[in-house]
């Protein structure tokens, strides 16, 4: 969100400061949409940047130093990053250029701002943990118009380390470089939340409606984590298993007719299971024709949904004697996925408004 010029910042109505003392803004009220985040560009450069940044993070990759450095520096950002961006270019928003993620986050900021624009003390701002805009960056931002509270909002409904957790790291580390720190709320996990779970059926019943077809089998994938982060004590897993289960209950669809898989494994360690792409295989080569995939862990369309699991499971799936095939969006800025936002933002920021 663009920066408030100084003439309309919000402050005390009577500030008592002394002869020759800086003007400072405060008084307001600051919440920042956090997402994973996306390169700046498709070409090697930016792709070898982001990745080198994502895959460095210790909450990502809990490996050893000594043995993930050479791994990542040696092979992986030798080779990944060229194919990663041939990847991103099939899903690239070209008017703008940037990752679809970027564009519906800065989306999602905006209409939030119009839902809580009632209150002239909030400021809504958006972030991305890796690559552009930075954490540190909006931050600053939010103080310098005056917010001394931030609610911070990882939009990831499911809490893992490596998602939830980084992002808020990576504000604090921010917060460690400032003198006058604005006190700080988290939103936490909203797996479970009932206008989540609500905007979710929504959505589904709504797209299921325009299909020309009705789905043998409905797939729920969330994004995988290796099974080490779960025995670790990475709630992760149950608050999936959770939220498609609440889903499917909220829809009235058959256990034999609902599948909760995993996507997204990387490296060779074993990952959570089912995986999505094996099971989508074994069910079109048993003769299933017709199924159909949500992923409501993704709270705004990505490359995971609309390259890996738009295009290269609906592959799979055809390649393996499947006819029809359709992967549900995510809520992203939609009515319904803007309610879902507001409610767990409006719960949070009790107390303060």
């Amino acid at each position: 969100m663009n920066e408030v010029p100084r003439q309309e910042r919000f402050e005390s109505e009577v500030p008592a400061f002394p002869a020759g003392h800086p003007s400072v803004a405060f008084g307001r009220i600051g919440v920042l949409l956090l997402n994973l985040g996306t390169p700046d560009g498709t070409g090697y450069w930016p792709m070898r940047r982001y990745l080198k940044e994502f895959l460095s993070d210790d909450r990502v990759i809990e490996e050893p130093k000594w043995k993930w450095w050479p791994i990542l520096n040696l092979i992986i950002l030798t080779t990944r990053p060229a194919r990663k961006g041939r990847d991103y270019a099939t899903i690239w928003n070209n008017e703008r250029n940037e990752g679809p993620l970027k564009t519906i986050t800065r989306s999602q900021a905006e209409q939030l701002t119009l839902r809580l624009g009632n209150d002239p003390r909030i400021v809504v701002d958006w972030a991305m943990r890796y690559a552009n805009p930075t954490t540190e960056s909006r931050i600053l931002a939010l103080k310098e118009q005056g917010c001394d509270r931030i609610l911070l909002v990882p939009l990831y409904p499911q809490y893992a380390a490596a998602t939830t957790a980084t992002a808020c790291d990576q504000a604090f580390r921010a917060l460690t470089k400032m003198r006058w720190q604005p006190a700080v709320r988290t939103l936490p996990s909203y797996h479970d939340h009932p206008a989540y779970i609500e905007a979710l059926a929504q959505s589904m019943r709504a797209q299921l409606a325009t299909l020309d077809f009705e789905p043998e089998k409905i797939i729920a994938t969330f994004h995988g984590m290796p099974e080490k982060y779960f025995k670790a004590g990475d709630p992760y897993h149950c608050q999936c298993q959770k939220t498609s289960r609440l889903l499917r209950e909220k829809l009235g669809v058959s256990e034999e007719r609902w599948m909760t898989t995993f996507q997204s494994r990387f490296g060779n360690d074993p990952w959570l299971q089912p995986y999505t792409d094996m099971t989508i295989e074994r069910l079109a080569k048993s003769g299933v024709k017709k199924i159909a995939l949500v992923a409501p862990g993704f709270s705004a369309d990505c490359l995971e949904t609309l390259e890996e699991l738009d295009r290269e499971n609906r592959h799979i799936f055809e390649t393996n004697g499947g006819e029809k095939f359709a992967y549900l969006r995510a809520l992203n800025d939609s009515g319904e996925g803007m309610d879902a936002i507001e409610a767990v933002v409006r719960r949070e920021l009790s107390g303060w408004i």
